[in-house]
């Protein structure tokens, strides 16, 4: 039983490869296009979220939102998005989320050498050398530029996923907050539970399910960065070690 259960894992993951490896074929065109001017990347934003729908909801994943804010994402404004990291369907999931919301992603430069997947990869991520102090500073100009022609910004704090298994949350980089603080946009808050078991990096586990979001605060823009980073991290600490509880 439990090699069959690997095996079809293993299918399972499989078919994630080919599906995303289809939709790249199929929208390489008109995201790269349509990402070449900022005023523009509304349109390619279609397309990157058409792509996450399919992996997302392909996989077998469903999800349900809870709201915990007292004020709501409006439809007009740009924001800072951030949640826990604990796996790779994470960026499809905030894609999900966010119909209206046109994402960046801050990306690890590294994976702009993967072949294919690169050629897009650059165009909705900007790219950063966490070994490069002038690269981490830069990424600061770059995000503040897109979001003021409209783009919003996805920062997993955690600065990756840990390889600690039982590790409930790893400690938050400055990244989010400084840049919250530095060009006043507000940051929302997320909690994502389930995903770490339903499709975490190793190919011989997971499941596909429903994943639940708890939409934890969207916090205005401070001077003490310090604070805000501290309040995200209690938030979304403190949901998953309910859930924990509540099992």
């Amino acid at each position: 039983m439990h090699i069959l259960t690997t095996v079809l894992n293993i299918l399972w993951r499989l078919w994630f490869a080919f599906m995303a490896f289809a939709m790249i074929i199929a929208f390489a065109l008109p995201v790269l296009l349509l990402s070449i001017r900022e005023k523009h990347f509304k349109y390619a934003y279609i397309f990157i979220r058409l792509w996450c729908i399919v992996l997302f909801y392909g996989m077998g994943f469903r999800y349900t939102l809870k709201d915990q804010s007292e004020s709501t994402v409006q439809k007009d404004s740009n924001y800072i998005f951030i949640s826990n990291h604990t796996s790779i369907i994470d960026i499809m999931l905030m894609c999900v989320l966010h119909p209206h919301h046109p994402i960046t992603f801050i990306g690890k430069a590294e994976l702009a050498k993967i072949p294919l997947f690169s050629i897009i990869y650059k165009r909705i991520c900007i790219l950063v050398d966490r070994t490069s102090p002038k690269s981490r500073a830069e990424v600061y100009t770059k995000a503040a530029y897109k979001m003021h022609h409209g783009q919003n910004i996805v920062i997993f704090p955690e600065g990756g996923v840990s390889e600690n298994p039982h590790l409930i949350l790893d400690t938050f980089k400055d990244g989010a907050f400084i840049l919250s603080s530095k060009h006043k946009f507000p940051i929302v808050v997320y909690t994502f539970i389930g995903l770490k078991e339903m499709f975490p990096f190793d190919w011989k586990k997971g499941r596909p399910g429903t994943i639940k979001v708890v939409r934890n605060a969207i916090l205005q823009p401070s001077s003490d960065f310090e604070s805000i980073k501290l309040i995200s991290h209690n938030e979304i600490k403190n949901t998953l070690l309910d859930e924990i509880g509540a099992k």
